[in-house]
């Protein structure tokens, strides 16, 4: 049982989300705006993707990560900054006869330093390194494009940096890479991890595999865990009897509960009364700061 936890909010992702919700926020201000609205409702960290304002869609333009930042770093609510460093990983393959050549709509492909211009521009305290490929969504031709010399570059630019990695480990095998690149000194400690759960086709979200994953983590790693959509919420319950930390947020699930749309400020909301309802102290940032030895900048 962990019982200091600290609630990371997903803002908006790069999903189809926006045809779903339209809580989930597009334009670099109220992506800004939910960030701070999911602070004040007890997040200690913003999770942040950008999107294209014209289309919805999930962008990489450092532009529309600096809007956001500078938004969130002016204002006077206190939050620790995560960034994605997911994007420019989106390999789509033309079908199952003609998967070549690769230039089928939604295929991003780009190098490690592009991936992370945006990082090296903003310098967050943390930005995520997603751990393994995997075929990702139910159906289509999608595949997650994360090989391992993209990602040794990439842990040795952010360790550069001095901004702290959150790995994003989809299933047991991308726990395999984390420890090579701890074992290649590529990781400084603490090292933290957040488990994805319940997403097509990575880990199920049922207790033995969740279970399973914590058991397989590197010694003293601290780390998160959240699953999507209906699971949401048992899982706020689930990482902290685990012995770890929760996310929540619009990246992950829209609902607040059957049929009701919810924004990021009350899913923080709600995971806040469910681990207070369990006794559990609710971190805030600073508290955060020192557990994971984060720099604060801007």
């Amino acid at each position: 049982m962990n019982w200091e936890v600290f609630i990371t909010c997903a803002i908006t992702g790069a999903g189809d989300t926006t045809g779903k919700s339209d809580k989930v926020p597009v334009t670099p201000k109220q992506i800004a705006d939910s960030a701070i609205e999911a602070a004040k409702a007890g997040a200690a960290v913003a999770h942040i993707h950008v999107r294209d304002p014209e289309t919805g869609k999930g962008a990489r333009d450092p532009k529309l990560y600096r809007e956001v930042v500078d938004r969130v770093r002016d204002s006077d609510t206190d939050v620790v900054l995560n960034l994605t460093a997911g994007m420019g990983g989106d390999l789509v393959l033309g079908g199952a006869e003609t998967p070549l050549p690769l230039d089928a709509p939604g295929t991003d492909m780009a190098g490690a330093m592009e991936r992370l211009a945006h990082v090296e521009d903003c310098l967050p305290e943390i930005c995520t390194l997603d751990c393994g490929s995997m075929n990702f969504a139910a159906g289509g031709d999608y595949v997650m494009v994360n090989t391992p010399d993209m990602l040794r570059a990439m842990a040795k630019r952010v360790q550069e940096l001095g901004v702290r990695p959150e790995l994003e480990v989809f299933d047991t095998g991308h726990l395999v890479m984390v420890k090579d690149l701890i074992a290649e000194g590529l990781i400084d400690d603490p090292v933290a991890i957040q488990l994805c759960m319940g997403i097509p086709y990575g880990a199920p979200d049922d207790p033995s595999t969740f279970m399973a994953m914590v058991q397989a983590l590197p010694p003293g790693a601290i780390f998160s865990a959240f699953s999507i959509s209906r699971m949401q919420m048992p899982f706020v319950a689930m990482a902290a009897l685990a012995g770890g930390n929760v996310r929540v947020g619009l990246e992950d699930n829209v609902y607040l509960e059957r049929g009701v749309m919810a924004t990021n400020g009350q899913l923080v909301a709600r995971a806040v009364t469910i681990l207070e309802a369990m006794n559990v102290k609710i971190m805030g940032p600073q508290d955060v700061r020192a557990k994971l030895k984060l720099t604060k900048r801007g």
